[in-house]
């Protein structure tokens, strides 16, 4: 079982799936935006994250590929999220359910010079107002370390509430100090 429990008596390939904002178009990650990740995804961008920057653009190709494989067996979306007007590659978000069948987890990243212009906020409503359309679930999550005040303004936007806190141990030592919001399937 996964979290893309259709309504539709066939789910979708998800690999094909692009969610459209505003200013903002998700497409499935590809190879198509490894360089991009691989420059973009710094120790500066990483800062508040678990994962870290990878180490050579290897590491970067096995990510998109493990990140497809997911997407087929339908365990997670992740999407490159280009600007409409240019399809400038500005980030990625996902959304991760692997492990977390009814309460997926909410990610994103932005290459620092698409900072400030709230395209995180724009890229997650649209990922969230898709998830209430077509996937079964009971909330979703967005974990975000308490220092990452710009983060946190997402799930407050999209009315979430803070549900747990953890401290977490990255794989490279760094400790974060994560609260978890808790958005509802249902907006209110």
């Amino acid at each position: 079982m996964n979290i893309f429990q259709f309504f539709s008596p066939q789910p979708p390939d998800l690999l094909s799936v692009t969610i459209e904002g505003e200013r903002l178009r998700l497409v499935a990650i590809s190879d198509e935006f490894e360089q991009d990740i691989f420059q973009e995804f710094t120790s500066e961008i990483t800062l508040y994250m678990f994962p870290s920057p990878r180490k050579d653009i290897e590491e970067t190709r096995s990510f998109i590929v493990e990140s497809r494989r997911s997407m087929q067996a339908g365990n997670n979306l992740v999407f490159a999220i280009l600007s409409q007007k240019k399809g400038e590659f500005l980030g990625c978000c996902g959304l991760h359910g692997e492990g977390k069948v009814r309460t997926p987890e909410l990610g994103i990243w932005l290459k620092k010079s698409a900072h400030g212009s709230y395209y995180g906020r724009e890229a997650i409503q649209a990922l969230v107002n898709w998830s209430r359309n077509n996937i079964d679930f009971d909330y979703l999550i967005y974990p975000v370390d308490r220092k990452n005040i710009a983060s946190s303004k997402i799930p407050e936007f999209l009315g979430g509430e803070i549900v747990g806190e953890l401290k977490l141990e990255t794989p490279n030592g760094k400790i974060l100090d994560e609260v978890v919001y808790k958005i509802d399937r249902v907006n209110k």
